[in-house]
């Protein structure tokens, strides 16, 4: 492994220069950068392809020495380093089990030069949040929103049997390919190793799109196959709508989401649109259970529990129980990658596509930008922040009446009354995404 002498770096900093050769493999240049990674087009001399080469770098730990090797900016970050590369070895290992279309394939990873890298494929696509700047009214109807849904559907339903939850679906993880069908990137915001072992590496959440079980880990609030039906449901919603759902922190006290039966949004059916309001239920016994489950919905085969329309009372089925078993084998994922450099080309599972013409939109952002705010979970201090919000919810339902949360609230930590809006701000919240959603995002920054 080699770089070419004087060669400058692929995007400065820590990337290696394009040039280097890292095995079969040489580097052409940087596509996304973050902090915990760096994700370069690479050219496989093996098989005569472009590649995507994803390298561990936690730039808060670590930093490029001469040539190629990573080392340590301190030797009190080896425990936590080397935790965290196991971990993206791992999260290579656990992709590479599966060879499901709608899924991103690894084709190889390995350890060298004191970090680890995988290779996955590379080929022409938008995120769903690129590709909804450009939709024309009424191009998310029914079948579209099928085509998206399905195979969708079916990954997740291959990675549930094998106990995996993505839990980081959202409109900037989903690839819209050239070809028309949608391809599931990397498991971001599935809950990161060292979140529980330093202050410096936290827990990352997309508001809009995660569950309320995802602020919460007791027996009561677990997370499964409901989890991530929740954020694919909330997807469309933001497909069909051009807008993101309101945060589950908001609607937990004063649920004023509009519903999608209530929007009509043109060329949908009804099925679909009480489909999508189900599996956006904000509590996880109120969502279909499993992929089947939310599949046979939308094919007819079961009835559909209609959420009420703001207080107003709607049909009912009784919820199904979540099974307990499902969770024992959970696999957590690893080191999220928050890249930030803009590219057109992105990395996607399978064969490579189909040419394509180029698209007469202007040139979209970086499948690895990630324009939609994360909120960070402050870490563990004193009664677990996840135990609190479980506390918090429970004790509302069974009071009955979430208006008297101004006696309980004022006796909750600072943090995590941060994540509990007041009755106004929950009433705007409606408002307030609607807004958020127009607005241009900035340019995000690098993960910290």
């Amino acid at each position: 492994m080699n770089s070419p002498p004087g060669a400058p770096p692929a995007d400065g900093g820590d990337a290696l220069p394009a040039g280097t050769r890292l095995g079969e493999f040489e580097i052409r240049e940087v596509i996304g950068s973050g902090g915990f990674g760096i994700v370069y087009r690479a050219w496989d001399e093996a098989l005569q392809r472009d590649v995507a080469l994803k390298e561990y770098m936690p730039v808060s730990m670590a930093g490029r020495s001469a040539g190629e090797r990573v080392t340590l900016r301190s030797r009190t970050h080896e425990e936590d380093f080397e935790l965290g590369r196991q971990s993206f070895v791992n999260e290579a290992r656990l992709l590479a089990r599966f060879d499901q279309p709608a899924l991103v394939k690894v084709f190889r990873f390995w350890e060298g030069n004191g970090t680890a890298y995988m290779a996955m494929p590379l080929y022409q696509g938008r995120t769903l949040r690129q590709l909804r700047k450009t939709m024309a009214p009424g191009t998310a109807d029914d079948a579209w929103t099928r085509a998206l849904i399905d195979p969708l559907l079916d990954a997740l339903e291959v990675m549930h049997a094998a106990a995996v939850y993505h839990r980081d679906i959202a409109p900037d993880n989903i690839l819209w390919c050239d070809d028309g069908r949608p391809v599931l990137l990397d498991f971001g915001a599935a809950r990161l190793v060292l979140a529980d072992r330093t202050q410096n590496v936290t827990a990352v959440l997309k508001p809009q799109f995660a569950p309320i079980e995802q602020y919460a880990e007791t027996q009561s609030m677990r997370q499964g196959p409901w989890t991530d039906l929740y954020a694919l449901a909330g997807t469309c919603y933001f497909m069909l709508t051009g807008r993101a759902p309101v945060p589950a922190t908001a609607r937990v006290l004063n649920d004023e989401m509009e519903p999608l039966l209530r929007i009509l949004p043109p060329g949908c059916s009804p099925r679909l649109l009480q489909v999508l309001d189900w599996a956006m239920a904000v509590r996880p016994q109120d969502r279909p259970q499993s992929v089947a489950q939310m599949r046979d919905a939308l094919e007819g085969r079961i009835a559909i529990p209609l959420r009420p329309v703001h207080g107003v009372a709607a049909g009912h089925m009784p919820p199904v129980q979540a099974d307990p078993a499902a969770f024992d084998k959970t696999v957590q994922a690893t080191m999220r990658i928050e890249p930030t450099r803009k590219t057109t080309r992105v990395p996607a599972p399978g064969p490579a596509l189909a040419s394509a013409s180029a698209p007469s939109t202007p040139p979209p952002e970086s499948v690895y930008d990630t324009p939609e705010r994360s909120v960070m979970l402050p870490p563990k201090s004193g009664l677990p922040l996840r135990a609190v919000m479980v506390v918090l919810v429970m004790a509302a339902a069974i009071a009955g009446a979430w208006t008297t949360r101004a006696q309980w609230i004022p006796m909750l930590p600072e943090s995590v009354q941060a994540l509990i809006p007041s009755a106004q701000e929950a009433a705007s919240a409606p408002e307030a995404a609607a807004s958020a959603s127009e607005a241009t995002p900035a340019a995000p920054a690098a993960a910290a």
